[in-house]
């Protein structure tokens, strides 16, 4: 086969096509297709799943991130301005939380696991950190055990950011627990993967509470409670809140039922693919270096990243022999909001230059991780 035959896409989501329309096709039988029934289900799903505390569906990981801002900063005392620090190597939505919250975003560097660096945490605190969001990049736990201990230490809100990591492990087991808040992304490309969704999953249940008017508009009892509910005056609602409509659906919660039922086998051939990888470009590391996965880290390994030189022509050589990989992320200080903060941290900074992300999805063969595997040699050889 010649190069130009190949299409290997950066993702393309697997899904367990029977079986969903299986489980949509109750919620259109029935002709509920909102918020609840499905619901209801994928949140006690999840719950059991990860041993969290509660678990509120959503629309998406970005309406989670928004809520748990806008709540904790509420119901918390803090007050316009107050930091919250998080990392710069992150999809936006991560950050733009923060000053839809009306808060300040301070950044912290990055260590050798693209997650963030405790070290460079320690440094930022001042007495008007408020909380820290730690980002699971790539499904890699990085030092986040670290993290735990400083927000213990300094009476600082953690806010886990998920989104990567549906199914992590850290000594076998899903963390999050400790955090005060946590949210997943089950967005198209996620390793459990719907069209668009996300789950909120706060630490106390009077938040959680909170979290379900809020994402709601508000609003004092949900739709599917005022329909299962008996008595009178099931109509009747108070609106305690001025909130927003960030609930999750049936039709996408009926996917990520049936999706779940396989993230830890799926999780477990991505974790092949970037082993095949990895034996390839262990025999390269002056030209191809690695992201580190600490040893007590069982990543969802929702993306396998490299760093290189010349990272944009490499990118456009892959392209030409029919390989179409990514980058994740550009540093966010180089977009205009949050360019006060441009220069602060170096390490990401290098990241954001060098880093591309390889295919890594569940169609994908060993020939096709080694065809690629052998082109980014090939390329990065000829420099």
């Amino acid at each position: 086969m010649s190069e130009k035959q190949h299409d290997i896409q950066l993702f393309c989501a697997t899904y367990n096509v029977d079986e969903c329309l299986e489980e949509i096709r109750e919620c259109l039988e029935c002709g509920w297709t909102g918020m609840g029934f499905k619901t209801v289900a994928f949140e006690n799903k999840w719950k059991e799943y990860t041993g969290l505390n509660n678990a509120y569906y959503l629309n998406s990981a970005t309406a989670g991130l928004n809520m748990a801002l806008d709540i904790l900063k509420a119901e918390e005392g803090w007050e316009d301005g107050d930091e919250v620090i998080t990392t710069p190597l992150t999809f936006v939505s991560t950050n733009h939380c923060i000053p839809l919250a009306g808060l300040s975003a301070v950044f912290a560097d990055i260590d050798d696991t693209n997650c963030l660096d405790p070290k460079s945490v320690a440094e930022r605190i001042t007495d008007k950190t408020k909380a820290i969001i730690y980002v699971g990049m790539g499904g890699n736990a990085g030092h986040y055990e670290d993290i735990v201990k400083i927000c213990e230490d300094n009476n600082i809100k953690l806010i886990l950011d998920a989104s990567h990591m549906a199914g992590t492990r850290i000594n076998g087991v899903i963390p999050g627990k400790e955090a005060d808040v946590v949210i997943y992304s089950y967005q198209a490309v996620k390793n459990l993967p719907t069209a668009d969704s996300g789950m909120l999953c706060f630490k106390k249940d009077e938040y959680d509470a909170i979290a379900r008017k809020k994402g709601w508009l508000g609003i004092s009892k949900d739709t599917y409670a005022r329909t299962v509910n008996a008595g009178n005056y099931k109509w009747k609602y108070d609106v305690e809140y001025v909130g927003q409509k960030y609930h999750g659906n049936s039709i996408m919660a009926s996917i990520a039922l049936v999706q779940l039922k396989y993230l830890d086998r799926d999780n477990a051939y991505r974790k092949q693919m970037c082993s095949w990888y990895r034996e390839h470009f262990n025999k390269y590391p002056e030209l191809i270096k690695l992201i580190t996965i600490p040893e007590n880290c069982d990543s969802s390994c929702h993306l396998f990243q490299i760093l290189v030189e010349n990272r944009d022509e490499m990118m456009l050589a892959l392209n030409a022999a029919g390989i179409f990989p990514g980058v994740h992320y550009t540093e966010n200080t180089m977009y205009r909001m949050y360019s006060y903060a441009h220069g602060s941290c170096p390490r990401a900074e290098y990241v954001s230059d060098h880093v591309i992300s390889l295919p890594l999805h569940l169609r994908l063969t060993k020939e096709d991780i080694d065809y690629v595997a052998e082109q980014v040699i090939k390329i990065a050889l000829k420099k």
